[in-house]
């Protein structure tokens, strides 16, 4: 067991919460589980790291307080969305640097990853919120959709990119998945879209124009993560997320 006592909090999500832990931070869990959560995220974390991907290095597992967590390295820097936020002349800037790191991610394959496709049949057969014919229509989009076995990072968003743009590391790789490149540019838009919409779009152009891929491919994912998202349980989301299961694609 170790003596280290928590220092303060450094961040709050909606899984962990993030705390100094002596010359490092500890990311816990809610109370009374997640262990296999915290076991998860550090086997993902040490293949990337591996891999040469810009991941915080993660020292092992450990229940600290009653509450399973992982011990990191501390990364220093605020993130892009403070910075964007706080100079707005940046914005052009970090989403271009957003871009690349995502498109960074995407060239790696996945290894012992779950299916991003096989993860969204169960959600969106698990969303209450869907009535049943809607919910058949979005199942039977998901077999003509891209097939793909590239790493999706799954919440990739400025609040999980810290530091400074030249030595960005990415957070957060809980829902890493094996999955299509667009279909994760698009989660990443629709997170974008429900809590900081006047750079969604943006972004998608940003990545589009990095990628050398078409507005319409990463849009075409829309309907089916936004009903995916309808499992996460954030209750003012709801209408905005019906709405956009009912989305077209959008043209090119």
């Amino acid at each position: 067991m170790s003596t280290t006592a928590l220092g303060r909090l450094l961040g709050r999500g909606k899984e962990a919460e993030i705390f100094e832990y002596g010359s490092k931070v500890a990311k816990l869990y809610a109370p009374g589980g997640r262990k296999e959560a915290a076991f998860r995220e550090a086997a993902i974390l040490a293949s990337l790291e591996g891999a040469g991907l810009p991941v915080p290095i993660v020292w092992g597992v450990q229940r600290i307080d009653q509450r399973w967590g992982l011990v990191m390295d501390r990364v220093s820097g605020a993130s892009f969305a403070e910075r964007m936020r706080q100079d707005h002349l940046t914005i052009p800037a970090c989403l271009e640097d957003m871009a690349q790191l995502h498109l960074r991610i995407h060239a790696c394959a996945a290894v012992r990853l779950g299916s991003l496709t096989a993860r969204l049949v169960s959600n969106i057969r698990n969303a209450e919120a869907l009535d049943p014919s809607l919910r058949t229509t979005l199942l039977a989009r998901l077999p003509g959709m891209q097939p793909s076995d590239r790493l999706c990072h799954g919440d990739f968003h400025p609040m999980n990119i810290l530091g400074e743009p030249t030595e960005a590391v990415v957070i957060d790789w809980l829902d890493a998945i094996s999955g299509d490149p667009a279909a994760d540019v698009c989660r990443s838009y629709l997170l974008l879209q429900l809590n900081w919409p006047e750079i969604a779009v943006a972004y998608v152009d940003a990545y589009c124009r990095t990628a050398g891929i078409s507005r319409r491919r990463v849009f075409r994912w829309l309907p089916v993560l936004a009903a995916s998202r309808l499992t996460e349980n954030v209750p003012h989301e709801v209408p905005r997320l019906l709405e956009l299961c009912r989305a077209e694609a959008n043209d090119e």
